[in-house]
């Protein structure tokens, strides 16, 4: 069975439409999400303390230690308080 040129052509077309859809919806969140940072920063709070700490909660607990005790572990080599 042959495929339909057409058919494919429409199939591609709605991909691509729908795929310029959801992108247009990311850009809207990622503006959405830099106007909660600049609202946090002008009451008083750390814009980039606010990112350490998303980026951990991301994190699974034991993954969020272990990297936590090579952390310690590196600056108390180097004498880092």
């Amino acid at each position: 069975m042959k495929a339909n040129p057409e058919a494919a052509a429409q199939q591609l077309g709605q991909f691509i439409e729908r795929i310029e859809r959801l992108e247009e919806e990311k850009q809207g969140i990622s503006d959405d999400i830099k106007d909660v940072y600049l609202e946090a920063k002008a009451t008083g709070f750390d814009a980039k303390g606010m990112k350490s700490i998303i980026a951990l909660r991301k994190m699974e607990r034991n993954t969020r230690m272990e990297n936590e005790a090579i952390l310690e572990t590196y600056k108390s080599a180097l004498g880092i308080e």
